[in-house]
């Protein structure tokens, strides 16, 4: 229920900020919330906390927030709020990032390799994702996984293509287990 409350929020909001031309400036707020409530549990428990006042939640905002965002920015937050509903605040800034990448063909890939992908490497996926997924932009997310031994999984929005090692060795042993050799 309140993933859809959130994407409503975040649809208007991206609405009203094409309308003021800010579109930019809110995507670069929302990112700046998510990334503060992300990495403060502490301040996503006072939004979604019901017995927290909703002018203390709103003061708690403005002191974080206040001059750093766009006015519509600071407006959203306190109509959010006063309407009872800031516990989906997070959710909604994490909607309005997904609906921007998909309005402006943002695409993200996000790649577990046993080591640190190199520059040529990165360079290759970015163009077959673009290529693939008929994107204007590749945004790419690594994560190290030794036990991959070798190889790299690809994943992007929910297609997933693995070409690691350990990948292709349980495929194998399933094989080799079904007598399939």
């Amino acid at each position: 229920m309140s993933s859809k409350a959130a994407s409503r929020y975040a649809k208007s909001l991206i609405d009203l900020s094409t309308e003021q031309n800010a579109l930019q400036d809110m995507m670069n707020d929302m990112v700046l919330f998510e990334q503060v409530v992300d990495h403060n549990s502490e301040l996503e428990a006072i939004l979604k906390n019901p017995i927290v006042p909703l002018d203390k939640k709103a003061g708690i905002l403005n002191d974080v927030f206040g001059a750093k965002v766009h006015k519509i920015t600071q407006s959203f937050l306190k109509l959010v709020v006063n309407k009872g509903r800031a516990g989906i605040l997070f959710e909604t800034s994490k909607q309005f990032i997904s609906q921007y990448n998909f309005i402006k063909g943002i695409v993200t890939a996000e790649v577990t390799s046993a080591i640190a992908l190199n520059d040529a490497t990165k360079t290759e996926i970015v163009a077959l994702v673009k290529k693939e997924m008929g994107a204007n932009e590749v945004i790419v997310k690594e994560k190290v996984d030794e036990k991959l031994i070798g190889g790299f999984i690809l994943k992007v929005g929910d297609k997933q293509f693995d070409a690691s090692i350990s990948s292709g060795l349980n495929k194998l042993k399933k094989e080799f287990a079904q007598g399939i050799f």
